[in-house]
């Protein structure tokens, strides 16, 4: 049991800088490192508080900062199914970090026990770092928090941030009906190793990947995993790996992974892909990924989140198809943000049939709306996201009794996906060997799949303003309530443009305002993306 003296004592290391907010959101906290211990700390208890709360589940916690400089870091909860952590429990992390006093933290600790009924449980904690030089000394923060909370924990030390959200899944699963996995980085590496080999049984490779890794923990963690795969010369994929330098921590991020090619539009200089390779870079804590290739007149082709997902949702309809099921058995839907293009919802509902859904963007509403369909589909177009399959699915795909050899051969695969894909987050090696093995099925090169639809033009706008609440969306963000009259001015200049579409979209951790807007050319999406921002620019003032 967790004492007063334990806990004020243990926090007293930690002082909270007294004219810092801290907020925690989809992310969990993340912010210059040096602000961070005693954030880190007061993440250390109410996991232990979460965990009595479930009971003695284990929950997770991940130190990282993914795709963000390396100066700054970040820390999260993982709850027990690998999921992020509750919505509703976002304000209790809010409230311990900003506790100006060791006294107050108490207080406020007490304070949850007594609102949330938490019992007398023994916590448990799982928890890892990425590689950025801040990890090894916040690690010891958390651990003063754990400690002085008689928390069981075990520190898996350098991780993918989808390998502690796995890991954490197959603890609190291990020995039920619902058992993911081995709860170890081994595990995980045997599961897709086994799982791709299973998914690419009888087909060829169209060529070899080059996967930039950001400089990253899913550097060092996807050569290790290299080991578990065939080799090119025993058929295998061909994974050329590069930006994987951890031991200069400078490097993390910088002109490389995933933020960058999309932001830039651009390869990352260093990765010198030839013309028509395909390239892939992850993020920081290789949570998400972007593919990419050089066409022959040496056009840069960016296949995003939205490429992505279009891809997955057509190969899986395929599947479902071809396996026998019929869609009203299994229901297939494609979960998307405000930023997706345009040209990827048609093409969803016209090419491939299948709904969609918008919800506000950050991932949690992106994987709580992909939990409606039995097989949902969900990335953001910065390339984060994953394929969910219901309880229901998962039965009627592993208990099907196949009446050809052809439906034999696509249920395996299917079965074999469902391995793949890594359903407790995002995770970018996951991603990655199931956008090969779909391109090995269909015998697609990068041009290919690049021709499925063709992108609307779009931009992307930030506006300082000063005060962003003023600034209040509606409609899965698609549409703003306030500042009164302003969504009306928008729709009047959307009109005058072919394509044309535009939200406005408050930024949830600075005061500035995003301005999206694309038409069916590039000028066109300039100029309606420059009016817009006059109007937001004309309404802040």
């Amino acid at each position: 049991m967790a004492t007063k003296e334990a806990i004020v004592s243990a926090s007293s290391r930690f002082p909270k800088p007294a004219d810092h907010v801290f907020q925690y959101g989809t992310a969990g906290f993340r912010m210059k490192a040096d602000l961070l211990d005693p954030v880190v700390f007061r993440v250390g208890l109410l996991a232990a508080l979460r965990s009595r709360r479930l009971n003695g589940q284990v929950i997770g916690v991940m130190i990282t900062a993914s795709h963000n400089p390396p100066q700054d870091n970040g820390v999260k909860l993982v709850d027990p199914m690998g999921e992020m952590l509750e919505a509703s429990w976002e304000k209790h992390a809010t409230t311990l970090a900003n506790a100006a006093t060791d006294e107050e933290l108490y207080t406020a600790y007490q304070a949850l026990i007594k609102e949330l009924n938490i019992p007398e449980s023994k916590p448990k904690v799982v928890f890892a770092r990425d590689t950025r030089a801040s990890g090894f000394r916040l690690v010891a923060a958390l651990v003063a928090a754990l400690e002085a909370t008689g928390t069981e924990f075990t520190d898996y030390k350098l991780m993918t941030t989808p390998q502690l959200h796995y890991v954490t899944r197959c603890i609190n699963t291990k020995g039920t009906q619902k058992e993911y996995g081995e709860p170890t980085e081994d595990g995980y590496y045997k599961k897709l190793a086994a799982a791709f080999k299973a998914a690419n049984k009888g087909k060829n490779f169209n060529g070899g990947i080059t996967v930039d890794c950001a400089n990253g923990v899913g550097g060092p963690k996807l050569v290790q995993f290299l080991k578990y795969l065939d080799s090119p010369a025993d058929g295998g994929l061909e994974i050329k790996v590069v930006n994987d330098d951890v031991l200069q921590p400078d490097r993390l991020n910088h002109q490389c992974g995933a933020d960058y090619v999309k932001t830039n539009q651009r390869a990352p200089p260093s990765s010198a892909a030839g013309k028509l390779r395909r390239c892939c870079s992850l993020d920081g804590d290789a949570d998400r990924v972007v593919y990419y290739f050089i066409s022959d007149d040496d056009t840069f082709h960016l296949l995003d989140g939205d490429r992505i997902s279009t891809l997955a949702a057509s190969f899986l309809s395929d599947l479902v198809r071809s396996v026998g099921f019929n869609s009203e058995k299994v229901r297939i839907g494609v979960v998307q943000t405000a930023y997706a293009n345009g040209a990827s919802t048609d093409y969803i509902a016209s090419n491939l049939g299948l709904p969609t859904v918008c919800t506000n963007t950050g991932v949690k509403h992106l994987h709580h709306a992909a939990t409606k369909f039995d097989i949902g589909v969900y990335f953001e177009a910065n390339g984060h996201g994953t394929i969910l399959f219901s309880d229901l699915a998962l039965k009627r795909i592993y208990k099907y009794d196949p009446q050809s050899p052809a439906q034999k051969t696509a249920l395996e695969t299917l079965q074999a996906c469902t391995e793949l894909i890594n359903q407790t987050v995002g995770d970018a090696i996951s991603d990655m060997l199931f956008v090969e093995t779909i391109l090995a099925h269909k015998g697609w090169s990068p041009k290919e799949w690049s021709n499925t639809y063709k992108d609307l033009p779009n931009r992307l706008v930030r506006v300082e303003v000063r005060d962003r609440n003023i600034f209040k969306a509606v409609d899965a963000e698609r549409r703003l309530e306030s500042p009164p009259g302003l969504q009306g001015q928008i729709d009047g200049l959307v009109g005058k443009y072919k394509s044309g579409r535009s939200f406005v979209r408050a930024s949830g951790t600075e005061d500035a305002v995003r301005v999206y807007a694309e038409a069916s050319s590039r000028s066109e999406a300039d100029d309606l993306a420059t009016k817009v921002t006059g109007l937001v620019k004309q309404a802040a003032n």
